[in-house]
């Protein structure tokens, strides 16, 4: 069963209904849904899907060559061309009024063996196909590739594209469709250990539980995700030592290039290159004090997958137990008592996005237009004594249409959030409030909240739950 998608799919038929030629490119990294949304749309279309490998421009090009052949001339099977202007003239020779879709999927392992590639589908864009009922999809999880080679003005096919989807992994409301029986709680669980991504998402059996999902997939030696971090490594980096390493001390809670580049014993400059690189594949990201973006000081690097989160988190850790056959045994015991820690940084992320798309829409007050955290040092005053100390702030949403802000706490616990909790948020609004004015103090809880909420009546307050985060789906 299909799931999600509706805007990349609507994008996708918008396209297709439009007369004449077309092209787009799909991207994102891998494991994230790109054929599965390419296959779901060409499903009652004529079609011609082929995913390259890593075999050579020869090799392709037979295989090319045969995929054309069976989807638009079965009768020819065995026939071979001799280059690939002589199966683009094939195709173009036996276009109708029926619009035929030509996908090349993963099409960086071909491209980067042959140059010749694009130039050549560029030549034909632009000489035969370009009043031709023809759609173009091209695809690949290379996004370095993909945005340097396919997309940029530098590429022989800039300009010749109609649209492009950057396939991300699904929001958290959208990954509860795959568990629809679950609780908002254990919904927001199976979020945070796929990282939203479709290919994790589809592993998880509805009719079992989180926990045992879970014990499946990674506290096996034969579940799918038990070895998933080092195979996707391995298939995107040469030194995955390296990689290895960064990712293990961003996963501790290292953030900053210096920090890691003393935990590992590596110049900062080689770090930072490996940065880089695992932005590229979309597994890390950096994030800016949302009120200090332009301070390359306030800047952390995060791991954007909260599967490897997790995965980093407790499975190193238990490798030898695991392959004793004494996974399920280790997730009991040591695994399921953390995972509201575990989850803290997963529900933080997802009230930023309920922020941020309730906050659009006006609904705490204010248009906001950008969502994210913030980060510093606190200076306040406890009785006698002057507290300086360091200090974040989960939420934070402003608006620059009128200059105004919501602050928000976000606690995945079992313990109710208390007046100190209100506090301390009211206490940190000051570094805030010097450039914008706070409308809105959201408080999201796992467990509600104590009986001193009730004695006090000021709208500015917002009381949000779990299950008020999925009630939008």
């Amino acid at each position: 069963m299909f799931i999600g998608r509706e805007r990349e799919l609507s994008s996708l038929d918008e396209l297709y209904s439009q007369p004449g030629f077309g092209m787009t490119v799909i991207y994102g990294r891998r494991r994230i849904g790109k054929s599965t949304l390419i296959n779901e749309f060409i499903k009652d279309k004529k079609a011609v899907f082929y995913t390259a490998t890593k075999v050579g421009r020869e090799r392709n090009l037979e295989l090319l060559s045969q995929q054309v052949i069976s989807t638009l001339e079965p009768s020819l099977v065995g026939v071979t061309f001799p280059s690939l202007e002589a199966v683009f003239d094939f195709i173009s020779n036996r276009l109708s009024d029926e619009k035929l879709i030509l996908v090349i999927d993963e099409l960086p392992f071909w491209a980067q063996d042959d140059r010749a590639l694009l130039s050549v589908m560029q030549k034909y864009i632009d000489t035969i196909w370009s009043d031709k009922n023809l759609m173009i999809i091209l695809c690949g999880s290379s996004l370095s590739f993909m945005e340097n080679k396919v997309l940029s003005e530098k590429s022989p096919l800039f300009g010749r594209r109609n649209s492009q989807i950057r396939l991300e992994a699904f929001d958290y409301l959208d990954a509860a469709k795959f568990v629809p029986a679950y609780s908002s709680e254990d919904k927001a669980v199976v979020y945070g250990i796929t990282g939203g991504v479709a290919k994790y998402l589809a592993l998880i059996n509805p009719k079992c539980s989180v926990d045992t999902n879970i014990k499946r997939l990674f506290f096996h030696t034969d579940g799918y995700l038990y070895d998933e971090t080092r195979n996707l490594l391995t298939q995107e980096f040469s030194d995955v030592t390296m990689v290895n390493n960064v990712i293990e001390q961003i996963a501790s809670g290292v953030n900053t290039v210096n920090e890691i580049s003393q935990k590992i014993g590596q110049n900062p400059t080689t770090v930072l290159y490996t940065i880089d690189k695992l932005i590229q594949v979309g597994l890390v990201e950096k994030r800016k004090c949302i009120t200090e973006e332009k301070n390359k000081k306030k800047t952390k690097y995060i791991l954007k997958d909260s599967m490897f989160r997790f995965w980093y988190a407790f499975i190193p850790k238990a490798t030898s137990v695991i392959e004793m056959g004494q996974g399920d045994r280790y997730y009991d015991k040591v695994v399921k008592p953390q995972l509201h820690d575990f989850m803290g940084n997963v529900f933080e992320d997802m009230c930023r996005y309920y922020t941020l798309m309730n906050g659009i829409t006006g609904a705490f007050g204010s248009m906001l237009t950008s969502v994210g955290v913030w980060w510093g040092t606190e200076n306040f005053k406890k009785g006698p004594e002057n507290i300086h100390q360091s200090a974040d702030i989960d939420v934070v949403g402003i608006s620059d249409v009128d200059k105004t802000a919501v602050i928000g706490e976000c606690k995945f616990k079992n313990d109710r959030i208390d007046k100190n909790v209100y506090d301390t948020l009211v206490r940190r609004s000051s570094v805030i409030s010097g450039k914008y004015r706070i409308i809105r103090y959201l408080f999201f809880s796992l467990s509600g909240y104590t009986d001193w909420f009730d004695t006090i009546n000021d709208d500015s307050i917002v009381l949000l739950t779990l299950d008020d985060l999925y009630k939008s789906f």
